[in-house]
Order: C-alpha cells, then structure tokens, then sequence
C-alpha cells in the first residue's frame, strides 16, 4: 500500500511551462532567451530537496573579450570555474548582490574558481573590459527553468502547492522584474504558468569599475592589454 501511495504521489507532478515575450523601444525582440523562472514553497508547501551540484564544475569562459556563455544557473554552493581563453590578462570582478568576490588580475591560459555559498543573483564584470558582463544565479529550489530564443520555459516534476514565482533577464530592470512576481497555485489540472511581458535596456553596459570609478580607456601599452 506504501508503494502505491508514493506512486501515485509521483505521478500528480505537474510539468509547468509559461512564454515571455522582451520589448525594447516598444517592438519585439527576435531573441527572447536568457529569462529565468523560478519557484519557492510557500505556507504548507513541502520544499523541494534542495540543489546539489553534480557533473563537470561550469564554466564562464573568457574569449574574445566575453563571458561564454553569459548566464548560469547553479545550486547554491556550486562552484564556477573563470578560465581566461584569451591572449590577455582579465580581472573578473563581482561587487553587488549576491556572491561578493575579486579574482584579480590573471593572465591568458589561467583560470579561477569561484563557489557561489548562499542564493543569490551576482552580476560578474571585467575590470579591465567594460564590455564584460555575466551573470550567475545560485538557487535553492530545482523548480526553475531558462527560455529559449522563442520565449519558451518549462519546469519539470513540481509539486502541486503554493509557490512565489520569481523572473530575472539581465537587460531588464530590477523594479520590473520585482512587479512580474507573483504567487501562483500548481495544480494537476494547470500545467500553464501564463504569459510574461517585459521590457528592456542596456543595463549590463551601466556599471563602474571594481573601484567605483569610470574604466580607462585602454592603453595599449598596458600589459593588461598585450598579449604576455
């Protein structure tokens, strides 16, 4: 009788999915990927076991003065390795909410690790390139999902119950993605999530350097920009 019981517990899990479409300057953007849903219990709503991370350590990779790719989504204690694939030196950097941490200056063909202790959203720049921007976002809960270039998330195996949803794209401001939050009620009947409209800007580019400073323009004398 217990095994039938878990059974069919298992099997009232619900597949969630939802569609989120990006504005910018009041048309549609072609490329809607990069949003992240996720879900956290709320009131008697059993909390998921939480996130473990298994696999090869992810990476942000450093090439052609980028982060490849440019968003992560990690368990809460996971690690990141910051490999620098280019000639020259990075400093990656990350000052704001979230995983608090300077690597400092590290030439081509080195890498980093970085372990990502409590959840959080953490915006990850270069202090040297401005142009450099990721962001990694550490969780807790297993409910989460990422949108393809069409908008498209799913989210596996919830349990049916009460949970907050939280959205995040990395170009679209904080007050907005804080007004699309809401609570939502996983039922076996309901696998869709709704409809998720947001607007948004350059806000990876709106950043100072590691000091709170204008970054130099860069000197190409500098080692930091020559190949060592």
């Amino acid at each position: 009788m217990l095994l039938t019981s878990c059974l069919f517990s298992v099997a009232q899990n619900v597949d969630l999915n939802a569609k989120v479409e990006l504005i910018r300057n009041g048309a549609r953007v072609h490329d809607a990927s990069k949003v992240v849903i996720w879900l956290t219990a709320l009131g008697s709503t059993p909390a998921p076991l939480p996130l473990i991370q298994t696999g090869p350590i992810p990476q942000l990779v450093q090439k052609d003065k980028s982060f490849h790719p440019s968003l992560l989504v990690i368990p809460a204690g996971g690690k990141v390795e910051f490999p620098n694939h280019d000639p020259f030196f990075h400093n990656v950097f990350s000052l704001f909410d979230g995983k608090r941490f300077d690597l400092g200056l590290y030439e081509s063909g080195s890498t980093q690790f970085v372990t990502f202790d409590k959840p959080g959203i953490s915006y990850i720049f270069c202090n040297i390139h401005a142009q450099m921007s990721a962001v990694v976002i550490a969780l807790t809960t297993p409910y989460y999902g990422i949108s393809n270039w069409r908008g498209d998330i799913g989210i596996s195996n919830v349990v049916p119950g009460r949970y907050q949803l939280h959205i995040f794209h990395p170009s679209v401001a904080p007050e907005v993605l804080h007004a699309a939050e809401r609570e939502v009620t996983v039922t076996s009947g309901d696998s869709f999530l709704g409809n998720f409209t947001l607007t948004v800007s350059n806000l990876e580019l709106a950043h100072k350097n590691k000091y709170g400073r204008d970054y130099d323009r860069p000197d190409p004398d500098n080692p930091a920009y020559a190949r060592p």
